[in-house]
This record gives structure tokens, sequence and C-alpha cells, in this order.
């Protein structure tokens, strides 16, 4: 097989797959620290989807009035549904000020206070004294925050000689016989020619999965490549079934309105002018979390309340702000809702319905970022030179919903994480371990069947199938019996995939067969995703189940893992939340009631 396909080989200590924000931060940590650093990346590294990423990053600096660390670590593990591990949590919530501070010092153009301060502004579910005021958390760069942190990682990633494969597809991981990972096989779009990248440590930083669904706020290449790759490894993934639909994203678009435009003050009304919010979360309001508000709003639009002619979608309000506030602190909202809704935000509202938007599920690692096999009597047991960070990864610091802005403090928090721990356990320009014999085999056999694919089912169709059975049947509010539908019908999706056709036989930029390798990562994710939920008889974060309304600490109070070798059902397993802390100054934070 090999004989087909020449490979050209690279080594370096380190390889990182994915250019967002947790990548960008892994491959400066790493190149700084003098270890030879590789990045591949499918995208160029300031398209990667971090770019998109709008209202901010929360850390405790206390600019616009009192904070605390663990006040952000006990909001965390309340947003998270008490499914979030709080070791790993209190980590975060701990290394965010160092962690900001130095995107500060490495160029990031924070918008600023008068006295010259990181600028900061309120995120749902962020909160003072343990739940009893509000938090001035989210350090901003206007709503471009994302934008400014990519931009300015790449720039000092390539000040430090990182080396970038752009427009490289990583394909799949290079493991050994024992287990461990030496690399990865990547396509090069550009030539057509094959790479085997050798490192005694691989970091995946490959985002979210977000595409399995029809409607979302995530780019069309965030396909879970990384997750994909880990399932195919022999690895599970965990908590799957915990899909984040953000409030509002535009109607009939998807595009994102960040949070920060209700920290600024904008607010939620149905068809009769009421702000709901207030009888959903009557201390929150619009700034409850995010799970809470999307089910406010889909229960409005359910029970005829509904705004436009099919009343089918919610009004966001920010008119009342004034031209000159949206200008200075919401320029990119101002001017995505006047492109994709047709709307003049300083003077009629903008129509917003809850689109999928973030996974809490991925790789399961610990917080060093190294993954975790979690088999067997020893949970915790680390793969040898695998490393997974963002949003493919589940630490789990976000369990069963994620707080708005904690998403690119994970990036940064858990880049610099995992690069620490590479200085620790590498030596620099050490030699690699021989491959074992036909190593590549299995990968190189799947690529040239993909791509010599000649079925019935064309890939856009076989995708469209998928994602409209996972908004269907796994969606805001969820039964039972909708989840057992769903199982069966992804399933007959990820069976169908068999007979997919691929037209295109070249290996320079052929879209069709990229658009094919990710549509088989994303099923794996689907699946697996479908039947985590079905398995789990409780509602707990962003999963809402209108036949087990009630969370279920006694039976349920633990992560979900699947394995899935791409035929057949999922294996599911589950493993305890970690309700411990990592320094005796800090306190477990005990599951209770979670209103707003």
């Amino acid at each position: 097989m090999s004989s087909a396909y020449p490979i050209v080989e690279h080594q370096y200590d380190v390889v990182v797959v994915g250019a967002g924000g947790a990548g960008l931060r892994a491959t400066l940590g790493l190149a700084a620290q003098g270890l030879s650093t590789a990045c591949v990346t499918k995208l160029f590294p300031t398209r990667s989807h971090t770019v998109a990423a709008q209202g901010g990053i929360s850390a405790a600096l206390g600019n616009m009035g009192e904070d605390d660390w663990r006040w952000h670590m006990y909001d965390t593990v309340k947003g998270s549904d008490w499914l979030g591990d709080q070791d790993a949590i209190e980590y975060m919530c701990r290394e965010a000020i160092p962690a900001v501070i130095e995107l500060e010092h490495f160029g990031v153009p924070f918008s600023r206070t008068e006295d010259g301060r990181i600028y900061q502004r309120p995120f749902g579910g962020m909160t003072t004294h343990y739940g009893e005021g509000t938090a001035q958390r989210t350090c901003a760069a206007a709503d471009r925050t994302g934008h400014a942190i990519l931009h300015t990682l790449y720039q000092q990633s390539l000040r430090h000689d990182a080396e970038f494969f752009i427009e490289y597809f990583a394909i799949d991981l290079l493991m050994d016989d024992d287990g461990a990972c030496r690399g990865v096989l990547a396509w090069n779009l550009d030539d057509g020619t094959l790479h085997r990248i050798r490192a005694h440590t691989t970091v995946l930083a490959t985002g979210g999965y977000g595409r399995t669904y029809f409607s979302c706020t995530s780019a069309h290449t965030c396909t879970g490549d990384g997750n994909a790759m880990a399932l195919r490894a022999g690895l599970p993934l965990q908590d799957m079934e915990f899909i984040q639909f953000h409030p509002t994203g535009i109607y009939g678009s998807g595009c994102l309105i960040t949070e920060g435009s209700r920290g600024e003050g904008g607010y939620l009304t149905n068809s009769e002018g009421e702000r709901f919010m207030e009888r959903y979360a009557p201390n929150a309001k619009d700034l409850a979390s995010r799970d809470v508000v999307s089910r406010a709003m889909t229960i409005e639009i359910r029970e005829g309340r509904g705004v436009g002619e099919n009343k089918d979608h919610i009004f966001l309000h920010l008119e009342h702000l004034g031209p000159e506030v949206i200008r200075e602190r919401l320029p990119g909202i101002s001017e995505t809702a006047r492109i994709f809704a047709g709307v003049d935000t300083s003077r009629e509202p903008i129509p917003v319905l809850p689109t999928v938007h973030y996974n809490m599920g991925g790789v399961p690692t610990n917080f060093h970022g190294e993954v975790v096999t979690l088999a067997g009597d020893d949970p915790d047991v680390v793969v040898p030179g695998l490393m997974a960070i963002g949003e493919c990864a589940c630490v789990s610091v976000h369990g069963a919903n994620r707080l708005g802005s904690n998403s690119l403090l994970d990036l940064v928090v858990f880049g610099r994480a995992a690069a620490k721990r590479c200085g620790e356990s590498i030596e620099a320009g050490s030699a690699h371990p021989p491959l074992p014999a036909g190593s590549e085999d299995r990968i190189l056999a799947r690529f040239d069947r993909l791509r010599h694919a000649r079925g019935s089912e064309l890939t856009a169709a076989l995708r469209l199938r998928m994602q409209r059975v996972m908004q269907n049947n796994a969606a805001v509010f969820r039964t039972g019996d909708t989840l057992d539908e769903g199982c069966r019908l992804i399933s007959d999706v990820q069976a169908a995939f068999a007979e997919v056709r691929v037209e295109d036989r070249s290996l320079v930029w052929n879209s069709d067969l990229a658009e094919t390798l990710e549509l088989e990562n994303l099923l794996g994710q689907a699946v697996v995703t479908m039947y985590s939920a079905a398995n789990r008889t409780e509602s707990r974060g962003a999963h809402a189940r209108e036949d087990c309304p009630e969370r279920d600490d006694d039976r349920w109070l633990k992560h979900t893992l699947a394995w899935f070798g791409g035929q057949g059902v999922p294996r599911i397993g589950y493993r305890p939340v970690h309700m411990y802390t990592l320094t005796n100054d800090t306190k477990v934070i005990p599951p209770r009631a979670r209103v707003y």
C-alpha cells in the first residue's frame, strides 16, 4: 500500500494539530522553550474558528469591581451543573489571571478603562460573593476578542520560529503497538503529497464538531477531526451528549450574536413585548446561563409567544443602548446584524433563535492536557505521547454547560499547560523510536478506499441526512422516544456511508475527498452523541429530557464515556466526577439546586 503513496518524513519534538487559540497558545509555548515544533492546520491559522469568538475571555482581574478566582470557580462549577471536574476548574480559574496578563504582554489589544486597565464586561452566570452580586469578569477587545487573540498568538509563534504546515489535512494518528502516539500522517492539499510527521508528543487542538447539526454558529471546517482520530485509535470520547445551544444566533443564518451584547445591557422580548427572562431567572434575567436562556426562548416559542410571521423566533434589543455605545463596544455585532438580518441595531431589534454553538464533550484529559485512557481500575492512565486541548478536549471544566467567555480561557490556560508539561517531559532533539512495520497500512487503506469510493451515496446528501437527524432528535429539549429514534436514524446514516461516492480521485485540492474525510469524522461523533444522550435519563445542563425533567445526582453524577470503531452501536461506560481540589485552601463545592 505504501508504495502507491510516497511519503515525506519530518521529525519534531512536538506536533500540534490545529491552529486555533488552543493550538497557537501551545505552539507558542513549545517553541519559546526551545522545542522543535510543527503546527499542522487545514486552514491558514488566522482563519481558524477562534477568530469568530466575540465577547471576551474571563479572568478575575477585578478591574471593574471586586472579584476573586474562587468566585469564578464557584460560578463555573454551578454553570457546569456540577458535572465539571473541580480540580480542573480550580486550575483554570486560578491560572486565568496570569494567562490573561501574559496575553496583554504578548500584545493583545484589549479595550481599556479610562485609567488604562483591561476593560471587563458582565457575562451570563458570572457573579461575586458566590452568587450574591454580578461580576464584570470578561476581558474584551470590543466584540472581536478571538480575532485579537488569534492574530497575536500567530505573530508570537512566528517570532519563536515555530514551523507551520498550512493547508495540510491530518488524516490519522500514528500509533505504535504499545498504544503510544508517535505523530500524525497528513495530506498536503496543495500538491497532493502525504507527510509522516514524527513527534515525541502530538497535541490535538482541532476544535469542535458543530457541523454535525443543520443550524450552528460553527464554521464549515468545524468537523471534530481530532475527536474522530481518537475514536479510531480505540480511545473514548467523554460527555458527548452535552451540546450547547447559544441563545442568540441570527434567525435564518445561525451567525452568532455575542453574549456580550446582553452584558452591555441588551435584552430579549417575546411577541407581547415582554422581557420574559424575568420569569425564568428572576435574579440573573437575560444574563442567566446559556442553557437556561435557550430553554426559556424555546418555551416562549412553543407556547405561541414567538415573534415574526411564523412566531418562530425572539427579538434581541440593543437600540436603547444608543449608536455611540454600539459603535464603541459592539461594532462587529452591528455589522453582522446588518449583513445577515438586514437590521440597523440602533433602531430595531435583532431576530434571534437558539443555535448549536459549543461541544462540552471531547477527548478526556487531565488538567495538564494529557489524554487519559479511563479504562480499568485506574481511570487516569495517560496515553503516552498524546495530548488534547481546547474544544476537542474534555478536561472537564465545562461539565454539562459552559459559561460564556470560559471558552477562550480554556484555550489559553490549557494550551499554556500543555506546553509547560511538554517542556518538563521532553528532551529537545532526542531521537525518535522506530515505528512498527505496517503502522501506516490501516491509515493508507482507509484513505485509498475513500479516494476511490464509487458507491451510490453523495457526500453532501449524507451530510444533510446526518445534520437533520441531529437537529431533530438531539435538540434543546429531548425525550426518550426522540433519542431512541435518533439512534436508529443516525446508525442508518452511518451504515449508508459504506456506499459513499467520491467523484474526484486526484490528490491536489480535492475538496470532494476532503469533505468525505470530514463527513466520516463527523458521523462517528454524531453516533456517540446520540447514543450517549439516549442513555442519560436525567436533565442536567444542556441535556434537557422532558421525560426525565429533574437532575439525578444519585444515579448520574458521572461522566459518560463512549468508544466507537465505526460499526454498529458504540460501547458506553462511565467514570466519577472529580469532587476534589488541588490545593488545601480551596473547598469542594457540593451539589445544590441550580437557580439564577
